[in-house]
């Protein structure tokens, strides 16, 4: 059977950090941290709102999560500032190991996907703009089902959508709640482990594999299949 690859787009393929280059021409030093608090509470934001059903697109759970940061940061940044945080952050770019990894898995023969809680059409701009959309049988994403990850259901969308069952179907992320919630519903997950100081959260869940970046994934997923 042919495998099937679910990759998490926001953090796996794209670095969300890419965006301290922007930060530090306002914030200096302080600019990674501000970039980490803006990450945790974008997600965080996104989590809530699919606990509380109260489904809104992804670009404002950023957004929100923007002003939470800069709030709390008490930052002397103004509406334009925010404004051009926000355009930068739909032009971030891919990780440096990711094009290679797309290639590899496009050649073992497998079907790739982008999977994300951001809409696709955003998708699709911050994919193209990164220079890898080409790699993609297509772009899932939750917003047709009004519900972010790790809900159960998105993860049944994807595996609709792409007309693939659980066995032969990857989900592919270095975020370990995304891993445990496709693992959760019956799909393989690979964990993305770029930091030796990541944590996988102890839930008694486990990857299916762990890598150490996307140009692994491949030849990983050959050796299991051997």
């Amino acid at each position: 059977m042919t495998v099937t690859i679910a990759f998490d787009v926001y953090g796996t393929l794209i670095d969300t950090h890419g965006i301290v280059v922007a930060l530090s021409e306002r914030l200096g030093d302080r600019a990674s941290e501000f970039s980490r608090r803006w990450r945790e509470k974008q997600l965080e934001y996104s989590f809530r709102r699919g606990l509380m059903q109260n489904y809104v697109d992804f670009s404002v759970c950023t957004r929100q999560a923007l002003d939470y940061t800069n709030s709390s940061f008490e930052s002397p940044l103004g509406s334009q500032d925010l404004e051009g945080l926000m355009t930068a952050y739909r032009k971030l770019p891919a990780f440096a190991d990711v094009e290679d990894g797309l290639a590899a898995a496009r050649k073992a023969g497998h079907r790739l996907f982008a999977f994300s809680n951001g809409r696709a059409d955003s998708v699709e701009a911050l994919l193209t703009n990164a220079g890898i959309l080409s790699y993609f049988d297509g772009v899932v994403s939750v917003d047709e089902m009004k519900s972010f990850k790790p809900n159960p259901g998105v993860y049944g969308h994807f595996l609709r959508k792409a007309q693939a069952t659980g066995s032969d179907a990857w989900l592919v992320s270095s975020n370990p709640f995304d891993v445990i919630g496709a693992i959760s519903a019956g799909m393989r997950a690979a964990w993305v482990k770029r930091s030796a100081d990541a944590l996988f959260d102890p839930w008694g869940i486990e990857p299916t594999l762990v890598v150490r970046s996307v140009a692994e994934l491949a030849g990983r997923i050959g050796q299991l299949r051997a």
